[in-house]
Parts: C-alpha cells; sequence; structure tokens
C-alpha cells in the first residue's frame, strides 16, 4: 500500500485495524440491540453472566459494563502493540 513495504508497519497496521473493529463493534451496540442483534462475543458475556437479552434490553448493570470493559480492553491492548 501507498509502497511501503515494511513488515513492522504492516504489523502496526493490522493490530490498529483489530482495535478499530472491535471499537465499532462496540459502538454499534446500541444500534444492533435496537434490532433484536447482538454482536458481542459469547465467552465474554457468558464469563460475566450477561445474556444478549440484557444487551438488548439495555441494562446498565455491573455485570454488564464489566463485558464492554473486557472487550475495550482488547482494543487497547491491540493499540498497546502498535506502540
Amino acid at each position: 500500500f501507498l509502497g511501503v513495504k515494511d513488515i513492522h508497519a504492516d504489523h502496526a497496521a493490522s493490530h490498529i485495524g483489530k482495535a478499530q473493529g472491535i471499537v465499532t463493534c462496540l459502538r454499534a451496540t446500541p444500534y444492533h440491540s435496537k434490532r433484536q442483534k447482538v454482536f458481542l462475543p459469547v465467552d465474554i458475556c457468558m464469563l460475566h453472566g450477561v445474556s444478549q437479552e440484557d444487551i438488548i434490553r439495555g441494562k446498565q448493570e455491573k455485570n454488564v459494563r464489566d463485558v464492554i470493559y473486557d472487550i475495550a480492553s482488547q482494543a487497547h491492548i491491540h493499540l498497546e502493540h502498535v506502540r
């Protein structure tokens, strides 16, 4: 891309793309939940005892916030790799 052939640049771009994808998924959660769709990782939801119905209903309990925090933390880890 743009004539750049550097494995380090490719690696950084990969991590930035992953972080952006995670953030986009989180930001779209209210939109999708209004349409009865949930695209959050099931394993993380189960870890915190959160059901798809909890997300669809827009619950704000600590366990739902913990799911969001864990997912956002994954995006942060990708950004740390870039740095």
